[in-house]
């Protein structure tokens, strides 16, 4: 589970999106909190706010390991997207991810203009990549988004099927959903059906071909809940589901809104 650390991270962060409110002329926050458990095991907790004008929105969100995790590595981080709001989708700005396992921490850094990638950076930078890693190319980094924007849907908008195109700094994947109907989810400030999609994970570029947990995931589905926040007008991540070679990953809002 450890070895897998980023890798599980950036498929939850994905899951998750943001609980995030749309565009209204008034700048609206929207806060939303999440267990993150491994079987019954507690492993982290995740927290996302967010901010919407008229036109842009800005995102924070922070993850840290917990429970038994620690006694091993503790793992945190901490990401930041900006962005514009266009008719039914966000189009990202700029996205930083910093994360941290132990004493050692690693900062990703991407620009975007207009849907395409026109900086990326990690410090400190990687070394020498193996002989089976398949890199990231110009065109991989064409109409992308982050791993936040990625799963926020404005109402009206295509939920499932659809496929997200994503880039997190370092990899590129798709996210492919397909519906699966829906179901009854309570939280504090949500009871209602959510919109169940069954999320299909196809690696693309920027990672290290015929890895164990990525092999394993590309034959696997996930599964992610979609719920419309009270008075809002978009769809976000309230519970998701991601296989891992130890175990299913769970992850459920307990705060959704506010």
């Amino acid at each position: 589970m450890l070895k897998q650390g980023r890798s599980i991270l950036i498929l939850t962060v994905a899951a998750l999106g943001l609980a995030a409110q749309p565009a209204v002329p008034a700048s609206i926050r929207h806060v939303s909190e999440y267990d993150i458990s491994l079987g019954l095991l507690p492993i982290a907790t995740a927290s996302f706010a967010s901010e919407f004008n008229a036109k842009d929105y800005k995102i924070a969100g922070s993850f840290k390991s917990a429970g038994l995790v620690n006694l091993f590595s503790r793992i945190s981080a901490d990401t930041d997207v900006t962005g514009v709001v266009q008719g039914k989708k966000l189009q990202t700005g700029s996205y930083k991810l910093t994360y941290t396992r132990g004493k050692k921490t690693r900062i990703y850094t991407v620009g975007y203009r207009n849907g395409d990638v026109v900086s990326t950076s990690i410090s400190p930078e990687p070394g020498t990549r193996p002989a089976s890693w398949v890199p990231v190319t110009e065109a991989d980094l064409r109409s992308v988004m982050d791993p936040i924007s990625g799963l926020i849907f404005p109402d009206g908008a295509s939920v499932c099927p659809s496929r997200m195109q994503v880039y997190d700094g370092e990899s590129r994947m798709d996210l492919v959903l397909s519906p699966k109907g829906s179901k009854p989810f309570s939280t504090k400030g949500f009871k209602g059906d959510a919109l169940v999609c069954e999320v299909r994970y196809e690696p693309k570029a920027g990672y290290r071909k015929g890895r164990s947990d990525i092999e394993f995931l590309k034959k696997q589905r996930m599964e992610v809940w979609f719920a419309k926040a009270e008075g809002a007008n978009v769809y976000a991540p309230v519970y998701a589901r991601i296989p891992t070679k130890v175990g299913d990953v769970y992850v459920t809002a307990t705060k959704y809104g506010g």
